[in-house]
């Protein structure tokens, strides 16, 4: 009887151990495959917002880009060259027709700072429109036109910066010193065009009425260079709250 028995429990025992064990296992087993899951969702999570991440920083970047060149509004493909004046004076006209309509769809801060510098934008269409007409130059003059017109681009971007500015951060940091930098290095790139346009003006064998154009540009682009240089000294000279205490204690010393 003895001998019936102890097998019997042995077996017992034995068939206890492996029931007991086998869930364990099993929901040990569910569990690493549930924690590997999640793992690998979470990984492809993270992938997918990084390449989503990625592709929005080339878009940003191809529309910064776009703007650094003066936008889709800035495009010269289609600039005409006149052959007379009146011709000049009538495709003035109809550019400036145009910006304002450019500019109507804008919010407030951007309409304004358009309508300041299409002045220049409407000087640079004009300039490239007497190519042909100021003979011995025309190619040169178009070429620093079209150099004026991604400046433009670039300073837009730059004075939208300066009047987008919170006044919570100007008050305790000032004015944004890094658009201000930004456009005064195109106001000292400028200042270097003018002074070409005006050599150029000089040296042109060309109708006295032709080079009142040229004059008329640039006196035009330099008013526009006083009014940035203006915006430029305002933000270097607001320091803000904390500029203010800097300076105090640099003067206590």
């Amino acid at each position: 009887m003895k001998k019936i028995i102890i097998p019997f429990l042995v077996f017992t025992l034995f068939c206890s151990i492996v029931i007991a064990a086998g869930p364990k296992d099993s929901e040990t087993k569910g569990t690493q495959n549930n924690n590997g899951n999640t793992e690998d969702s979470e990984k492809g999570q993270e992938e997918d917002q990084q390449v989503q991440t990625e592709q929005q920083t080339q878009t940003e970047e191809k529309e910064k880009n776009q703007q650094g060149q003066g936008g889709q509004t800035f495009i010269l493909e289609n600039q005409k060259k006149a052959t007379t004046l009146d011709e000049v004076r009538e495709m003035a006209q109809q550019r400036k027709k145009e910006m304002n309509q450019e500019i109507e769809g804008l919010d407030e801060i951007q309409r304004k700072v358009y309508q300041n510098q299409n002045q220049v934008r409407e000087a640079v269409h004009v300039l490239l429109a007497i190519e042909d007409l100021a003979i011995g130059i025309g190619p040169q003059i178009s070429k620093i036109a079209r150099e004026f017109n991604n400046s433009i681009g670039e300073t837009i971007i730059a004075e939208e910066k300066t009047q987008k500015r919170n006044s919570f951060i100007r008050f305790f940091m000032g004015g944004d010193k890094d658009a201000a930098e930004d456009i005064e290095q195109e106001l000292n790139q400028n200042q270097q065009r003018i002074q070409n346009l005006r050599q150029l003006e000089e040296e042109c064998d060309c109708e006295e009425e032709i080079k009142a154009v040229i004059q008329e540009q640039v006196q035009t682009i330099e008013q526009e260079q006083t009014r940035l240089q203006q915006l430029v000294d305002n933000e270097q000279s607001s320091v803000g709250v904390f500029g203010w205490v800097k300076n105090l204690f640099r003067w206590g010393r």
